[in-house]
């Protein structure tokens, strides 16, 4: 499910009525990325390529006026954050339940290395399996101490207010399951996330809804009856 929008202010500011809103902003691009290696809780920077496409985005999200922003202390999601904070004047908070996936022994490896030394634990993990990859932490305890960490700073937004989390592809995806009230092992199905692109839950009348995901644009309003 991939997002459509005007590139620039289609969209800006808040919508009266609208509801609280949580977006989820994936950090920049860093060096492994490129290469294809779980990094998991190893602190990585970004590539100037990454640090650029945080800049950009930036630009986009910051139309949308945000309330608070909350990131990852790990480098690669604190400076992405960095760049909202200094277009908004937003003070960061940041939060180390907001971290990757702790991953053990996978964590710097290739993906082919994972499969090559690990094949049947990724399998069972790409199935739905609860799996500590690498000896690591299961899917449902990084949304245990992640989804609370969100839930607790959209309580004190506004009616109609929005928060920026900045985190990491594994741990956006878990609470995104979790705050929809998905079984664990559908979560996959969710898809993963592009560098600096985002999701986005909105406030209904039965709880949060999935409106955007794996976003690069600003979102436009839902046009039908489908709403």
């Amino acid at each position: 499910m991939t997002a459509t929008g005007a590139e620039a202010g289609s969209a800006a500011g808040r919508t009266p009525g609208r509801g609280r809103r949580v977006i989820l902003w994936r950090h920049g691009q860093t060096l492994w990325n490129v290469e294809r290696r779980f990094q998991g809780t190893t602190d990585v920077p970004l590539t100037e390529t990454g640090v650029a496409q945080a800049r950009r985005s930036a630009r986009l999200l910051a139309s949308l006026k945000p309330d608070a922003i909350v990131a990852s202390d790990l480098q690669r999601a604190a400076n992405t954050a960095a760049e909202l904070a200094a277009l908004t004047g937003l003070e960061v908070t940041h939060d180390e339940a907001l971290r990757e996936t702790y991953a053990g022994v996978w964590q710097g490896l290739t993906h082919e290395e994972i499969v090559s030394r690990f094949g049947d634990e990724y399998t069972a993990w790409k199935h739905g399996e609860p799996v500590r990859r690498g000896g690591g932490e299961l899917e449902s305890e990084v949304a245990d101490r992640a989804a609370p960490v969100v839930l607790r700073h959209a309580e004190k937004l506004p009616a109609d207010g929005t928060l920026v989390v900045v985190s990491h592809g594994g741990t956006i995806r878990t609470t995104i399951g979790r705050l929809l009230g998905l079984e664990a092992d559908s979560w996959e199905s969710l898809g993963g996330l592009s560098n600096c692109c985002w999701s986005v839950l909105g406030e209904g009348a039965r709880g949060w809804r999935l409106l955007e995901h794996n976003a690069g644009t600003l979102p436009e309003p839902v046009l039908g009856d489908d709403d």
